[in-house]
């Protein structure tokens, strides 16, 4: 019998259009201000890509691949600790997915294969709620939100 998993679904509304949301979700300049990391790749399907602190010693806190990229309207990723990252069980994927709706964007971001009671999930849970409200404020009003972790 397959391990049951969890997932986590956000969606925000977003007063920009899709491009300009695409390019804040990859630029490393951008996530800097409303994430403080910078996720690093070519965003090409089979590529790695890293999530990184920013600082004197970068250290990679989430790693993963490229599963799927069409811009500006699609990208799924897997999700690990960098030292999960290789034992199947403890990947999760994350899939955004960016709409025009009225003018401005709808983005959903859907974090899914999690382990139920994991610290991943318990991480990502309250993570991407504080990293989409941020993103959201920084593209509205052009400044983040105070550091919410």
């Amino acid at each position: 019998m397959a391990k049951r998993r969890a997932e986590f679904t956000h969606v925000t509304y977003i007063a920009a259009p899709p491009r300009k949301v695409w390019d804040a979700l990859l630029a490393p300049a951008m996530t800097r201000k409303y994430w403080g990391v910078e996720n690093l790749s070519d965003w090409k399907p089979g590529s790695r890509w890293e999530h990184r602190s920013c600082g004197k010693r970068p250290e990679v806190m989430i790693a993963g691949k490229v599963l799927a990229c069409a811009p500006p309207r699609r990208l799924v990723l897997s999700w690990a600790s960098p030292e999960e990252e290789n034992h199947k069980g403890k990947v999760s994927r994350v899939a955004l997915d960016l709409k025009p709706f009225r003018g401005i964007t709808r983005l959903t971001v859907t974090h899914d294969l999690l382990e139920p009671g994991s610290d991943m999930l318990e991480g990502i849970t309250d993570g991407w709620q504080k990293v989409l409200s941020s993103l959201k404020t920084l593209l509205e009003t052009g400044r983040p939100l105070p550091e919410l972790w």
